[in-house]
């Protein structure tokens, strides 16, 4: 299996969190990968000569410039340090040749500034931190920007929101390209968040970490993982939970960041898109199993927050 080339542009007053989000998910994820896993060849490149000394007090090392760029499937930015500064214009010009040749560009957070100034999202739909959007919306007219997501993917662009928003997105390429069980697995391996908020769903399967005081209700959400055939209300799982409607909300949203009903859907999704991805079963057959009970309902749901068919879905992964 040829590796996926990836290049991570490094800068000078970096943050090391950012640059660390791609390198764990693209880059340890081989350290416990199962054979047939996908392989990723990783580079650090460095966006301008001179040190690269971070926010944290230390410096990198990176021996690698952008012309590293011109061999690498995708490139992520991801962050900037400053978006009142324009990045180097031959930053710029790397990412446009990239781009051009069609490599996969993604900005992270604040490396969405860097995208609209090379001219890459112009007309298209994007997003960043929140706290910048305002000011990224009038920096960058011609950029559709939607603040209420964590991520947006329009053609070969990606960008995504404030900072673990990034571990999100880069998640998303992962399943995308190589199926929901080997990006839940690196999920669950990062112990990332057990949800993230967003207007736009992107459901990612999260481990969900099952704490004493809250044993009772994370034993409720495995039984419920493995009964998502069955229908579910608010009622039911109170009365299995042995608690009030009131107090399980409350501790439901406490445990998982999301509300009953939000979470199930996202469950109910991810169990659709493994059973298209990983069997032959007919449409009508995964809507039963996952619990929407009708095709219809399936496509509804499955359209609205992913933008696609189940059909299409299936078939994406079947061309791989």
């Amino acid at each position: 299996m040829t590796a996926h080339s990836i290049a991570v542009v490094a800068f000078d007053r970096i943050s090391p969190f950012h640059l660390s989000v791609p390198c764990l998910v693209f880059g340890e994820s081989q350290l416990a990968a199962p054979a047939g896993a996908p392989r990723f060849d990783l580079a650090v490149v460095a966006a301008e000569s001179g040190p690269i000394n971070t926010t944290a007090g230390f410096s990198l090392n990176v021996d690698q410039g952008l012309e590293r760029l011109g061999m690498a499937r995708t490139v992520i930015v991801p962050s900037w340090r400053d978006p009142a500064e324009r990045p180097p214009q031959t930053l710029l010009d790397a990412l446009n040749e990239a781009h051009r040749r069609g490599a996969e560009i993604v900005g992270l957070c604040l490396g969405a500034y860097v995208l609209a100034e090379a001219g890459l999202l112009d007309g298209r739909r994007a997003t960043t931190h929140w706290a910048f959007a305002e000011d990224f919306g009038r920096r960058f007219p011609a950029v559709n920007v939607d603040a209420g997501v964590l991520y947006v993917e329009d053609g070969k662009i990606l960008t995504s929101a404030g900072t673990a928003a990034g571990i999100d997105c880069c998640l998303h390429l992962l399943r995308r390209d190589h199926g929901a069980e080997y990006a839940n697995s690196v999920a669950r391996r990062l112990v990332v968040p057990p949800h993230r908020q967003g207007g736009q769903a992107q459901f990612i399967e999260h481990p969900l970490p099952a704490t004493g005081a809250d044993s009772r209700l994370a034993e409720l959400l495995d039984w419920v993982r493995a009964n998502l055939h069955l229908p579910h209300t608010l009622d039911s799982l109170s009365e299995k939970a042995l608690m009030s409607r009131r107090t399980l909300t409350r501790r439901f949203r406490l445990l998982t960041g999301s509300s009953v009903v939000d979470w199930l859907l996202g469950e109910r999704l991810a169990l659709a898109q493994r059973l298209l991805e990983t069997t032959d079963q007919p449409v009508e057959q995964i809507a039963s199993l996952s619990g929407f009970g009708s095709p219809v309902s399936l496509r509804h749901h499955f359209r609205n927050a992913l933008g696609i068919s189940p059909n299409a879905w299936r078939q994406s992964f079947r061309g791989k």
